[in-house]
C-alpha cells in the first residue's frame, strides 16, 4: 500500500517531521511518500485565506499528477489543518482522500464526548470554526484556542511555541474538553507529551488521517465517483499544467 502525504507548504523540515509520524502510524507494510512544493511554488506557511487558496491548488495539482502517473497512490492525506483542496483532490482520486482536520475531529469524538481545538494564529480560527460546522461537530466542540505563534515557529528550537500550546491544552481541559485536537500539522511531534501533560487524549491529525486512510484502503473503500466527486470537466488541463 502507498499513501501520499501532501504538505502544501514549502517547509522541508515540517514535511520530514510529519512523514516520520505518518510512517510510525502506517506500519511496515505501508509506503508513505511525503511531498511538498518547491520554494516559490507554494506558500511558505498556510496562515491566511490567500495562503490557503494557493495551498488548495498545490494539493489539487499534486493529486492529479500522481493519478496521471504510472503508479497512483492508494490513498492521500492532506496535511494542513485547513483541509485545503480536499474536495478537488477527491475529484481527482479514486482512492480515499482525508484531511487532517476532518480526521482529527472524527477521532476526537470517538475518544470522548467533547473536544477543543488548539491552533496557531487567531486569524485561522474562523476557518477552524467553518470546518467544525462542515463536519457536524458544533455540539462536540467546546472551544477553539489560538496560541498566536506563526506556523514556522514550530520548527524553531527554543521558541515559546510549545509552552503556549501546552498552556492552551490545559485551558481546553478546563473548558470541559474530553479530548484536544491539535490544529496544525507542525504540532505532530507534541502529541505524546501533551497527552501526558494534560491527562486527556490529544489528537494529531496527521496520525489520525494516516490511520483512517490506511484502514479505508484495507477495507476497499475509495472515493465515490457517482456524482460530485467524479473526474471534473477539463480535468486534463489541471493534470498537464
Amino acid at each position: 500500500m502507498q499513501i501520499r502525504l501532501i504538505n502544501p507548504n514549502t517547509s522541508r523540515a515540517m514535511t520530514g517531521k510529519i512523514a516520520a509520524t505518518a510512517r510510525e502510524v502506517a506500519g511496515p507494510d505501508v509506503a508513505v511518500v511525503a511531498t511538498c512544493p518547491e520554494p516559490g511554488s507554494g506558500p511558505a506557511a498556510v496562515e491566511s485565506h490567500t495562503d490557503e487558496a494557493w495551498a488548495a491548488l498545490v494539493v489539487a495539482h499534486d493529486v492529479a499528477a500522481c493519478e496521471a502517473g504510472d503508479h497512483p497512490a492508494d490513498g492521500y492525506v492532506v496535511a494542513c489543518f485547513g483541509d485545503p483542496g480536499l474536495d478537488a483532490a477527491r475529484e481527482q482520486a479514486t482512492g480515499p482522500v482525508v484531511g487532517i482536520a476532518e480526521a482529527a475531529m472524527h477521532v476526537a469524538t470517538l475518544s470522548g464526548r467533547t473536544f477543543a481545538v488548539v491552533t496557531t494564529l487567531s486569524r485561522t480560527l474562523g476557518r477552524a470554526q467553518d470546518l467544525v460546522r462542515r463536519y457536524g461537530y458544533q455540539d462536540a466542540c467546546v472551544a477553539l484556542h489560538a496560541a498566536d505563534v506563526p506556523v514556522l515557529d514550530l520548527e524553531v528550537a527554543g521558541s515559546a511555541a510549545r509552552e503556549r500550546i501546552a498552556h492552551l491544552c490545559e485551558r481546553a481541559v478546563l473548558d470541559g474538553a474530553d479530548t484536544v485536537v491539535l490544529g496544525c500539522a507542525g504540532m505532530t511531534d507534541l502529541c505524546a507529551d501533551l497527552t501526558r501533560h494534560t491527562g486527556v487524549p490529544v489528537v494529531d491529525g496527521v496520525a489520525a488521517a494516516v490511520g483512517l486512510v490506511s484502514g479505508m484502503v484495507r477495507m476497499g473503500v475509495g472515493t465515490s465517483k457517482r456524482d460530485e466527486y467524479r473526474l471534473p470537466p477539463r480535468a486534463d488541463a489541471l493534470r498537464l499544467t
